[in-house]
């Protein structure tokens, strides 16, 4: 059984283990598949740390207005770091909960110790883990990308891995995935997400409201990762969202890239891991996004909603 299986993995993935491999460091910054199986394997001891605070509880506090962080949350960003210093002492960490280590390092990773705060604390059973790893060439400026060559999304409740590497493809429990083969926007099923911050100015809702009209439906599950990793498993056909941070992207840009997926931003340009906003589709439905989203902010009144009030005068009158 696939426990069998990973608890073989994780012996190699002990303390002592990389401990004894720590000789070979510079081999792990050339050799990508080992970076995957390093972040494979310190994902599921996260997730693992994560199933049991969300079984039995945590203490929520507020980083903003509506913007939750956990005692879960930085007890896995700081399991997470001492297992990437042990193992890759050379690399570079950014973390969501405040980690800024070795940012000038070749290899640097972008870590969500746990993406859908906002779900765990309200016991909705959908966050994940995230590990993302970016190489960056010798003198590249700190603003500037580098490329993406690692990538790890684990949900622990579901027991899903997903994980790519640059040119290797990408997989969900070592099995090969791909993108959908959904032709149109019309056929499609697509997610998106709103910023925690109530003050962000978003017209989101009013794209939510006009994609819904155009296709079979948009999903909204609080995990952007998660959702990437849907777009990249064929579960969804596109996502988009604002407001979103390195930490939350790097990796499943590379799963969505690699399962022959499509990533720009909402008007078509290049994705870059500074932007705030993404795309990500099967690249058969990707030319009529980013045209509604062209659209819409040329601002066309593409459709004309019901309002409640004409709703409830519909339903009285027995209307479909």
């Amino acid at each position: 059984m696939f426990f069998g299986c990973y608890r073989s993995r994780a012996q190699r993935a002990t303390p002592q283990g990389y401990r004894a491999r720590r000789a070979n460091a510079k081999r792990y910054t050339t050799f990508v598949p080992e970076l995957v199986s390093i972040a494979e394997s310190i994902a599921r001891e996260a997730g693992a740390l994560l199933r049991d605070y969300y079984h039995r509880g945590v203490r929520t506090e507020y980083k903003g207005d509506v913007d939750l962080v956990t005692e879960a949350d930085r007890a896995s960003e700081k399991l997470i770091v001492e297992r990437l210093r042990e193992a890759l002492p050379s690399h570079g960490i950014y973390g969501e909960e405040g980690t800024r280590l070795g940012l000038d390092a070749e290899y640097r990773w972008y870590v969500d110790p746990l993406d859908g705060t906002t779900n765990f604390a309200h016991t909705f059973p959908v966050f994940g883990v995230v590990l993302g790893c970016e190489h960056r060439a010798k003198n590249l400026p700190s603003d500037q990308d580098g490329q993406l060559v690692a990538g790890v999304i684990y949900d622990p409740l579901r027991d899903e891995l997903f994980s790519a590497e640059r040119g290797g493809g990408a997989r969900l429990n070592n099995r090969p995935i791909h993108v959908s083969k959904t032709p149109t926007l019309g056929e499609s099923l697509t997610g998106t997400g709103f910023p925690s911050r109530k003050r962000h100015g978003s017209p989101n809702v009013h794209f939510y409201h006009e994609f819904t009209l155009r296709s079979h439906g948009v999903r909204r599950a609080g995990s952007a990762a998660l959702d990437l990793a849907c777009v990249a498993s064929g579960r969804l056909d596109g996502f988009w969202e604002f407001k979103l941070n390195p930490w939350d992207t790097s990796a499943g840009v590379l799963l969505v890239e690699e399962a022959g997926g499509k990533i720009t931003h909402f008007d078509g340009g290049k994705f870059t891991l500074d932007s705030r906003e993404v795309l990500a589709t099967n690249g058969l439905i990707h030319g009529e996004m980013v045209q509604l989203f062209k659209d819409l902010f040329a601002g066309k009144d593409l459709s004309t909603p019901t309002s409640p009030k004409e709703y409830a005068a519909q339903m009285l009158k027995g209307e479909e």
